[in-house]
C-alpha cells in the first residue's frame, strides 16, 4: 500500500472525521466497498468499517491502530478509490493499476462548518444516535438552497427535513446499485414525472460530482411552467448533462437506449408506462415510487373476499399493496431481480414503497411455473393490470 494513504488515514482518523467511502472495487465477487464512520462505545472512540459483500453488509468496530493495520487489505490491488468528509474539509483518493496513490484533500473554504452546531460532537458520534447522511447539513448545496430545502449555510430548513431524509434515502438506493452501472461510457437516466426535481438534482450531483460516472440525465414532466424553471437551475449550475423536457411517459420518444428509468409518484397507469418504456429499452435499473393506484380497485371482484373488500379504505389499501407486488412479479418474467422497499417511513407519506429492479447479468427463462401461479392469482381478483396488456401488445 502507498504510503501516502497511510499518511492521510493517520492525519484524518480523530473525532473530526466524518466518513470515509472506499470504493471501484476490481473484484466485485470480493467486497465492492466500505464505508467508515467514528463511533463511541462505552466512552471509546471506535471507527465503524462497513464492508459490502454481494447483497450482504458486514460491520466492524476497530480502534485507530486497528483500523490502520485493516487498509492495505482494501487498498492493495482491492479497492481504488476513497472520498473523505471530515469537518475540517474534503478530500479524494485515487489509485492507479501499479498502486500509485493521487491524493486530493482541501480544507473546507468556510470556516463557520465547523463551529455551527452547539451540539458536542462527542454527544453526536454516541452509536445510532445520528443518521450519517450521503448529502450533510452545513455542507451547502446549491439546488437544495434554491429548491428551499437549505439555508444558504447549509441548515436544513426545518419544515423540509422530511425532504432533506427522503433525498437521502433515495441516494442510498442509488448507492445500492452503483455496482450495476457501466464506468466505461456515458450512462442514459431518464426521471418521468420529476416535478420540482429535488431528487433528480440530487442524483445528478451524488453521480457526476461526487462518484464521477460520465451521464446524461433527462427530467420529463407536463408542467412547463416547473420544467422552464429547473432548466434556468441546470445551467445555472453548470450541470450540463442535465436537462428537463415537457411531455407525458406514455408517448416519450427521445431516447432509443437507456440505462436507469426514474419515476416517482407518477400517478395510476403512468407507472405502468414508464416500467413498460424501461423494459423495451433493455433499462439496467429501474426505480418507482407508485402513487394513486385506482385501476385494480375498480377491477377486484372475490365472492372469498368480498366481506372483507366492502370496506373502502381497506379496498384501496389492498388494491394499491396488490397492484404493485403484480408490477414486482412481471417485471421479474422480464428477467429483473425485483425488491419491494421502504422509501420513507410511512408517518411521513403513505406512498412508501418503492420497487427497485435490477437487469439480471444472466437472464433465464421464468419457469412455467412461476408463470401459471401468477396468472392464477389475477385470475382469481379478476384483474388485468395495465402492465400485463402493455407487454402483451
Amino acid at each position: 500500500m502507498d504510503a501516502a494513504i497511510s499518511k492521510i488515514f493517520n492525519d484524518i482518523v480523530d473525532i473530526d472525521l466524518l466518513q470515509v467511502v472506499i470504493s471501484n472495487s476490481v473484484d466485485k465477487d470480493k467486497i465492492t466497498k466500505v464505508k467508515i464512520r467514528p463511533v463511541i462505545i462505552k466512552k471509546e472512540l471506535l471507527y465503524q468499517a462497513s464492508e459490502y459483500i454481494g447483497q450482504q453488509i458486514f460491520h466492524s468496530n476497530y480502534s485507530k491502530n486497528e483500523l490502520m493495520e485493516k487498509l492495505p487489505e482494501w487498498f492493495d490491488g482491492l479497492l481504488r478509490q476513497a472520498e473523505i468528509t471530515t469537518k475540517r474539509g474534503k478530500g479524494t483518493i485515487l489509485v492507479s493499476k501499479k498502486g500509485k496513490a493521487t491524493i486530493n484533500y482541501k480544507l473546507a473554504e468556510l470556516q463557520h462548518i465547523e463551529v455551527q452546531s452547539t451540539i458536542p460532537m462527542e454527544e453526536k458520534l454516541l452509536h445510532n444516535k445520528k443518521k450519517n447522511y450521503i448529502l450533510q447539513e452545513g455542507i451547502p448545496l446549491p439546488f437544495l438552497t434554491d429548491l428551499g430545502v437549505m439555508t444558504k449555510d447549509g441548515l436544513i430548513v426545518k419544515a423540509k427535513m422530511d425532504k432533506f431524509r427522503q433525498i437521502n434515502r433515495f441516494l442510498e438506493y442509488i448507492e445500492d446499485v452503483i455496482p450495476f452501472l457501466s464506468q466505461e461510457r456515458e450512462l442514459t437516466i431518464l426521471d418521468f414525472g420529476c416535478g420540482k426535481s429535488y431528487l433528480t438534482f440530487a442524483l445528478y450531483y451524488y453521480l457526476k460530482i461526487l462518484k464521477g460516472y460520465q451521464i446524461n440525465v433527462i427530467g420529463l414532466d407536463l408542467k412547463s411552467d416547473v420544467i422552464q424553471h429547473c432548466n434556468v437551475l441546470s445551467q445555472r449550475y453548470g450541470y450540463d448533462k442535465l436537462r428537463f423536457l415537457e411531455g407525458d411517459i406514455a408517448s416519450y420518444e427521445g431516447s432509443s437506449s437507456v440505462d436507469m428509468v426514474v419515476t416517482l409518484h407518477a400517478c395510476d397507469t403512468a407507472t405502468d408506462y414508464a416500467l413498460h418504456k424501461a423494459v423495451c429499452w433493455g433499462a439496467q435499473v429501474i426505480l418507482s415510487v407508485p402513487c394513486c393506484q385506482h385501476e385494480l380497485n375498480q377491477q377486484m371482484d372475490s365472492d372469498i373476499l368480498k366481506p372483507v373488500l366492502k370496506y373502502g379504505i381497506v379496498r384501496e389499501r389492498i388494491a394499491a399493496l396488490i397492484t404493485d407486488a403484480l408490477r414486482a412479479e412481471l417485471l421479474e418474467t422480464k428477467g429483473y431481480k425485483v425488491q419491494l422497499l421502504e422509501f420513507i417511513d410511512m408517518e411521513h407519506t403513505p406512498k412508501n414503497i418503492l420497487i427497485r429492479a435490477v437487469k439480471r447479468s444472466k437472464a433465464g427463462a421464468v419457469s412455467q411455473g412461476n408463470e401459471e401461479k401468477l396468472k392464477e392469482c389475477m385470475d382469481f381478483l379478476k384483474v388485468e393490470p395495465c402492465l400485463l396488456r402493455l407487454f402483451e401488445d
